[in-house]
């Protein structure tokens, strides 16, 4: 298995815990940079943390790892193991965190600036676009089950009361997190399907059938708003059955292979250009 290991990385007056996994060493693929490896930064969603549902984020960044991409995992401040409150801040926060996580995984010796790759599920898909969209660095984007109305989507999972309570009492309670309502108003502010045509790099998105959390529409608009664009092309994956966390081991299996597949075309195509452009 290619090393991994634990790290913190500051970010205002909080702390990011962090996995890295390292790209196997027979990897090393053929082009301009043998030397450099590609970056993938992986956003989790809403109250998740960078093992991911049934570990889907642990075994994605280990496949990833063991074709030559370095994988950087987080978890947001107030989940998993980082330091402070989830609910207290917007998802403008999640954006400048996420972009601190990838400036860290840029500073790692070895790593190809010109070969970055976002990947977010759900709530992490809706801020994966939205760093991609003010972050000219990345330049791969993967949307796995992506949340598409931030508010909308997130006050169906809470329900309604949870946010009626932050609005009235200044705070409110989601399975112990507590959520102001900063958190609910930088999600109304947040618009994805009207932000994403300002990405022009390359986007696969891949939704499940029986996800019903958020729903496979998605995939199919966020394919058509990314096919209006002048530059970037955008791949889809309908995943037959799966649900909002690929939580079986043909769903896992598949997501991860096309992720995986993608990921190398888009290598393939990098290369035969510099070999072209030699």
């Amino acid at each position: 298995m290619a090393m991994e290991r634990q790290i913190v990385i500051a970010h205002d007056h909080e702390h990011l815990t962090a996995s890295i996994h390292y790209p196997a060493q027979l990897a090393k693929k053929d082009g301009r940079c043998k030397d450099r490896v590609p970056l993938i930064v992986i956003c989790h969603g809403f109250v998740g943390s960078r093992i991911g549902v049934d570990r889907l984020f642990v075994e994605s960044a280990r496949t990833f790892a063991q074709e030559g991409y370095l994988v950087v995992r987080f978890d947001y401040i107030g989940c998993g193991e980082s330091s402070g409150e989830y609910g207290r801040e917007g998802i403008d926060s999640m954006v400048a965190q996420t972009r601190t996580v990838l400036e860290y995984g840029l500073s790692i010796g070895d790593v190809d600036p010109t070969r970055v790759t976002l990947l977010g599920h759900s709530l992490g898909g809706a801020v994966a676009l939205l760093t991609a969209v003010r972050d000219r660095r990345i330049k791969n984007l993967i949307l796995w089950s992506s949340v598409g109305y931030p508010f909308n989507d997130i006050v169906k999972i809470t329900e309604r009361k949870v946010y009626d309570d932050a609005i009235k009492l200044g705070h409110s309670d989601y399975l112990g997190y507590e959520f102001t309502p900063v958190f609910f108003e930088s999600l109304g502010i947040s618009q994805p399907f009207q932000e994403a045509i300002k990405f022009n790099g390359h986007v696969l998105v891949i939704h499940g059938t029986s996800d019903d959390v958020i729903p496979v529409d998605y995939a199919f608009l966020y394919q058509k708003v990314f096919w209006m664009r002048s530059e970037g092309r955008c791949d889809k994956e309908i995943i037959f059955q799966a649900n909002h966390t690929y939580s079986t081991h043909e769903h896992r299996t598949q997501l991860i292979q096309r992720t995986k597949d993608w990921l190398n075309g888009q290598e393939a195509i990098q290369t035969d250009w510099q070999h072209w452009m030699i």
